[in-house]
């Protein structure tokens, strides 16, 4: 790593690019983790405090619930969330409450992407738990943003381990039994739920996610460089990597890593090059640099006394739909058995 004066200059200069201007940033403390609040109307009918609210709901294919949530924490605005419900379900019978298992997508994804690109929906072992793949913007990455230290809109890690968590298990069958897995941005986000909220999830698995965006300049400016997609400002997340450190190390796994060490936890990976789940001569640089970055998770892990942790590094591979949904069926025998699920 450079010196903070390098570094900072560096950094400067990819966002000159990025953005073609900065705004100046001043040092705040580490981000905290959001505050537990009530939800607003159900579809029972009860009213509570500010949260969100289901305001529509949409079959879209057998066992596939999509809500329409309307969200206090993302300024009013209303996000999908699909639900892929077990045998039996019905959000009517509110006594019974099923094992969930959160299922992220990665940026430039959507709360359709597992369904779309897998076969997540034809899988058996998961018809006896409720899989919640909720909205996380384009490149929402998980997180509250920062805003230049206004927070707001969007605060998406508010909105799902708040608003949602609380919709889902008053009003549509969602247990507190849980786990959290994702891919690429997903994947991320899963390690971080899991660290930042302890006890909220029993096991956690990230395919190809980005697992230490702090471990130097090229990890650093390449996420950087995605939290700019669609023209967004991407110091609006985290702020500046030098001048706001700690909120950057606070959505960074690898400095998560004590939180995560009783949990069970899976993390794989390619190297970037073409496996024969590619096409013939593909590469990705982006899949070599969170290769990188899961390795040192996984160190860091061991180092910290990690108890239950699974890595399948397994070498040729990109950053591709095939190999993440190899990845998810080989976690979901751990990720079941944390939920006490027969897989």
């Amino acid at each position: 790593m450079t010196t903070a004066v390098t570094f900072r200059a560096r950094v400067r200069l990819v966002l000159a690019v990025l953005i073609l201007a900065l705004v100046p940033t001043a040092p705040t403390l580490v981000a905290p983790t959001p505050a537990d609040a009530a939800d607003t109307r159900s579809p029972h009918g009860e009213t509570g405090r500010r949260g969100a609210e289901v305001v529509a709901v949409t079959q879209v294919a057998e066992r596939q619930v999509d809500l329409s949530v309307r969200s206090t924490a993302l300024g009013g605005r209303t996000v999908k969330v699909r639900l892929l419900t077990p045998d039996g379900w019905s959000p009517a019978d509110r006594s019974r409450h099923r094992p969930t298992f959160w299922l992220l997508h990665g940026c430039c994804g959507d709360y359709t992407s597992w369904t779309a690109m897998t076969d997540v929906a034809e899988t058996a072992s998961l018809r006896n738990v409720l899989v919640v793949m909720p909205e996380a913007g384009w490149n929402g990455w998980y997180s509250d943003w920062w805003n230049y230290g206004e927070g707001g809109d969007p605060a998406w890690e508010t909105f799902h381990t708040v608003e949602l968590r609380h919709l889902l298990e008053r009003d549509w069958g969602a247990g507190p039994n849980r786990v959290v897995a994702g891919l690429s941005m997903g994947g991320q986000g899963a390690l971080l739920y899991a660290a930042r909220h302890p006890g909220m999830f029993k096991a956690t698995a990230a395919y190809s996610g980005s697992a230490h965006p702090l471990l130097d300049d090229e990890s650093v400016n390449r996420v950087l460089g995605l939290f700019a997609g669609q023209g967004n400002d991407p110091l609006r997340q985290w702020g500046d990597p030098v001048a706001q450190r700690r909120i950057w190390q606070a959505h960074d796994p690898f400095h998560l890593a004590k939180h995560l060490k009783s949990l069970p936890v899976y993390l794989s990976c390619g190297d970037g090059t073409a496996s024969p789940l590619d096409t013939p001569g593909a590469s990705s640089a982006l899949e070599a640099d969170f290769n990188r970055q899961n390795q040192a998770l996984a160190a860091e892990l061991k180092r910290v006394g990690a108890k239950h942790l699974t890595t399948h590094f397994y070498g040729a591979g990109t950053h591709t739909w095939r190999s993440w949904e190899r990845e998810l069926h080989a976690s979901l025998p751990m990720l079941l058995g944390a939920l006490g699920v027969k897989g």
